[in-house]
C-alpha cells in the first residue's frame, strides 16, 4: 500500500472529494428526466465501484512501512523547501527511476538466456549507439526537462496542491488517477506523434528517435528537443486535471516511465504484469513502430490504433508470424 494513513479520520471530506453537493442537486433539477435517469445509473456505477474499492482497501492489512514512510515524509518536509522539494525531489525521482528501470534492460545484453525474449534478435545494442544515447539522455534531461521541472513548483502553488501527509491520496486513487493521467497522455500522444511521421516534417523532427530499429530502455526519452517538448505536454495535461498532492506527481512520474521504458526494452518477458492493464500494448506492440515506421503510434493502449486502423500492418505481421509457427 503507498503510505497513506487510511482510517476514516484521515480521509478528506466529502465535500472535498465530490464537489458541492447543492450546486449538483440544482443542476440535475433543470436536466430532463432522461438525463437524471442516465446520470442515475452512471452514479449508480461510480457508486458501486467506489465501495468495492473501500472494502479491497479495508480487508488488506497495513502497510507495516508506514511509520517509517510517514516518518521519512515528515523530515522532508522539516528540512527541505517546497521549491527544493518540487524542482530537486522531482528531478531526484525522474533520474533515480529512469535508470533504475533501464538496468534490467541493460543487463539482459549479458545474459544469453534472456536472448530468447529478445523481438529482435538479428539486432544487438552496440557500445557506440547506447553511448551516444546516454549522451543525448544527459543533454535532454538536464538542458529541456530540467528547465520544465523547474515550474513543478509554481503549478502546485498556483492550483494549491498539498505536500503534507495527511493530504495524501489513498492508493486505489492514485492507481485511478494514474489510469485516467495515461488515457490523456495516450490520446495526445497518438495524435501528435502521428502528425509527427507526416512526411513533411517527419525528417526535421521524430527522425531522431527513430534512429534505432531495434528499441532498448534507455532509447525511451532519446529524441529531438522539440519532441520531448511537443509528446511530452501530453504528460502535462493529466496532471492538471488529476494532480490533488505532490505525491501523485512522483507516482504518475514513476508509472509513465516503467511504461515506457518497458515497451522501448526490445525484450517480450513473459508474466509482465504491465499486461494486466486493460487494452496494454506492450512492448512487441512499439517494437514494430520502430522496425516499420508506420502504425502503432498510441504510447500505451491499442484502442485509438484499433479505432482508425492504424495498426493494419502489425496485424498482417503478427498473423503472418502466427502461419508460420503453424507450418
Amino acid at each position: 500500500m503507498l503510505p497513506y494513513n487510511s482510517t476514516s479520520a484521515s480521509r478528506p471530506p466529502r465535500a472535498q472529494v465530490n464537489g458541492t453537493f447543492d450546486s449538483k442537486v440544482s443542476f440535475l433539477s433543470r436536466q430532463p428526466a432522461s438525463t437524471i435517469m442516465e446520470v442515475n445509473h452512471t452514479t449508480n456505477i461510480l457508486g458501486s465501484a467506489y465501495l468495492a474499492v473501500e472494502y479491497v482497501d479495508a480487508v488488506l492489512p497495513e502497510n507495516p512501512f508506514q511509520p517509517s514512510l510517514k516518518h521519512a515524509w515528515g523530515y522532508m518536509l522539516d528540512n527541505y523547501t517546497k521549491f527544493q522539494i518540487a524542482t530537486w525531489g522531482s528531478l531526484f525521482v525522474h533520474e533515480f527511476i529512469y535508470f533504475l528501470l533501464c538496468l534490467p534492460g541493460f543487463l539482459f545484453q549479458f545474459m544469453p538466456f534472456m536472448q530468447r525474449y529478445k523481438i529482435q534478435q538479428d539486432k544487438p545494442e552496440t557500445w557506440e549507439k547506447q553511448w551516444r544515447c546516454f549522451k543525448m539522455l544527459l543533454f535532454n534531461h538536464f538542458f529541456i526537462q530540467l528547465p520544465l521541472i523547474c515550474g513543478t513548483y509554481y503549478f502546485t502553488e498556483y492550483f494549491n496542491i498539498p505536500y503534507d501527509w495527511d493530504s495524501m491520496p489513498r492508493w486505489p486513487y492514485v492507481l485511478a488517477q494514474c489510469f485516467g493521467c495515461a488515457v490523456v497522455e495516450d490520446t495526445w500522444h497518438y495524435f501528435l506523434h502521428r502528425l509527427l511521421h507526416h512526411r513533411r516534417i517527419y525528417k526535421y523532427i521524430h527522425k531522431v528517435h527513430h534512429e534505432f530499429t531495434a528499441p532498448f530502455g534507455m532509447q525511451a526519452e532519446y529524441a529531438h528537443p522539440a519532441e520531448t517538448i511537443i509528446l511530452g505536454a501530453g504528460f502535462f495535461i493529466g496532471i492538471m486535471i488529476f494532480c490533488n498532492h505532490v505525491f501523485f506527481l512522483w507516482a504518475w512520474v514513476s508509472f509513465r516511465l516503467l511504461e515506457t521504458i518497458d515497451v522501448h526494452s526490445g525484450y517480450d518477458i513473459p508474466w509482465n504484469p504491465l499486461h494486466l492493464i486493460p487494452f496494454y500494448a506492450g512492448t512487441r506492440f512499439h517494437d514494430f513502430h520502430h522496425m516499420n515506421f508506420v502504425g502503432n503510434y498510441a504510447s500505451t493502449f491499442t484502442w485509438w490504433d484499433k479505432l482508425l486502423k492504424t495498426d493494419s500492418q502489425y496485424n498482417k505481421y503478427t498473423q503472418k508470424g502466427e502461419d508460420k509457427k503453424e507450418q
